[in-house]
């Protein structure tokens, strides 16, 4: 296959999907690692993707599938998870999205005593479960396969909750301090805010931006920002009762 073949091909992927891994380009076109990169690296020059840890995204793509969002900027949301579990205490009740960012602190939870977990996310509760911890799965719709949840059974299970710590993330936060809202989940997101006694945002650097059709509201409303991105004193000094932690 003639490299403008596979570069076409990728990109076909890339419009289809927004986002693939440089795993899943090997084992669709069986190519070598090393192909693959020099046929990125081309479509990145061209300003057609952008490279990020392990994958590649166009450049202008923002709905990426959940199975290819597990791979994209997967060291910080490690970091960005293992901070955000480390402000959980034994005994709390806390409330984690559906997001693969959220989910990153699935694993540091283990070791938790005595806590409630509370999420709209199958696959997080599952994993939890095996380790003991209490878990609370909303219920609801599945609205991205195979294991998020939503729609009106959804919000009725979390409006049931108060809960000492809420942990989300969305698709962007603009340096203005508005996150991006989305038509599945922007109401369950409210509800959960509304019952949480302390709520905490999670973004790695690649949802930092200006473009969301719909907001769920500013940093007014959230007590910390968790990031790999430093955010500009102009953004800090705006929000002066959020904290702003890069990882």
């Amino acid at each position: 296959m003639y490299q403008k073949e596979r570069t076409d091909i990728i990109l076909n992927i890339l419009k289809e999907n927004g986002y693939t891994t440089v795993k899943f380009l090997r084992e669709t076109l069986h190519y070598s690692n090393a192909t693959i990169n020099r046929d990125l690296t081309i479509l990145e020059n061209q300003g057609l993707i952008t490279r990020s840890y392990g994958g590649a995204e166009l450049t202008e793509a923002k709905d990426v599938p959940i199975e290819f969002r597990y791979h994209k900027m997967k060291m910080a949301k490690n970091h960005i998870g293992k901070f955000a579990s480390d402000l959980v205490n034994d005994g709390d009740t806390i409330f984690i999205d559906g997001s693969t960012t959220a989910e990153s602190m699935g694993k540091y939870l283990v070791y938790k005593k005595d806590i409630t977990v509370i999420t709209n996310n199958m696959q997080l509760a599952i994993f939890l479960g095996e380790y003991g911890i209490k878990v609370i799965c909303t219920g609801g719709e599945i609205v991205e396969a195979p294991s998020m949840l939503s729609g009106d059974d959804t919000i009725m299970c979390i409006k049931h909750y108060k809960t000492d710590k809420m942990f989300f993330s969305s698709g962007c936060i603009s340096l203005d301090g508005k996150l991006s809202g989305s038509g599945i989940y922007s109401l369950l997101h409210q509800c959960a805010m509304e019952n949480a006694d302390k709520i905490y945002y999670l973004a790695d650097h690649s949802k930092v931006g200006e473009s969301m059709p719909i907001i769920l509201c500013d940093l007014e409303k959230v007590d910390m920002v968790i990031s790999d991105y430093a955010f500009p004193e102009k953004t800090k000094k705006k929000f002066k009762n959020t904290k702003f932690i890069k990882v």
